[in-house]
């Protein structure tokens, strides 16, 4: 039998096994000019399987990033970015800067999410600050996962809330998020409550209506 416990470990899990067998098969192709539409084909698949980074005015650059990483930063290639590895902290990646520091850097977290992140960076370092940190970046998956339901991994939050701090806060050392299903049931469970007040609110409104034109009568 073969179990997922005896294959390679998935370096992105939001893109799947198939994605990162592609980018073996690109690996082990001799000839340039096809690894080269091999990696174009394969970004373009990630593209589809990760439609939420469409939202973001640099996905193109972060699908690359993505493919460097799964391929361990091992592809001759000739790609439109940079391929090597990062020589500062892993989740860093290099961002065009913006001239509105306020403007929303990645649309399916919100501006008022953002700002929360932005605020972390006035805290002192410490317990509270690393606190902070883990709600917000569970609220970030949280978010990510209402545009993207399949999953999204810890890595990728990690690098988007540096972005948005600008790599002015560090992340804990061995910080886990939520599971994606976990977080999946809490929101089902918010809408399913939210929609139940929407009737109670809307069932009292209209039983307020008729004792009013009962009493007018």
């Amino acid at each position: 039998m073969d179990y997922n416990t005896n294959r390679d470990k998935l370096l992105l899990p939001e893109y799947g096994r198939n994605v990162q067998k592609m980018v073996d098969v690109i690996k082990n192709t001799a000839d340039r000019d096809e690894r080269n539409n091999l990696a174009k084909a394969t970004v373009q698949m990630m593209e589809n399987m990760n439609p939420a980074l469409r939202e973001q005015s640099d996905y193109r650059h972060k699908l690359w990033d993505h493919l460097s990483v799964i391929s361990k930063y091992d592809l001759d290639i000739d790609a439109p970015f940079s391929m090597e590895k990062p020589v500062e902290n892993q989740f860093v990646r290099n961002k065009p800067k913006y001239s509105n520091p306020d403007e929303i850097r990645f649309k399916h977290y919100g501006k008022v999410l953002e700002d929360m992140v932005r605020k972390t960076t006035q805290y002192p370092e410490g317990e509270e600050r690393d606190a902070l940190i883990e709600i917000l970046a569970n609220q970030m998956k949280k978010s990510f996962l209402t545009w993207n339901r399949e999953t999204v991994s810890d890595d990728v939050i990690f690098s988007d809330m540096l972005a948005i701090a600008c790599n002015r806060i560090q992340i804990p050392a061995g910080l886990k998020l939520k599971d994606a299903k976990d977080l999946v049931k809490e929101q089902n469970a918010a809408a399913t409550t939210a929609n139940s007040n929407k009737k109670k609110n809307k069932k009292a409104k209209k039983k307020s209506q008729g004792q009013k034109k009962n009493v007018k009568a």
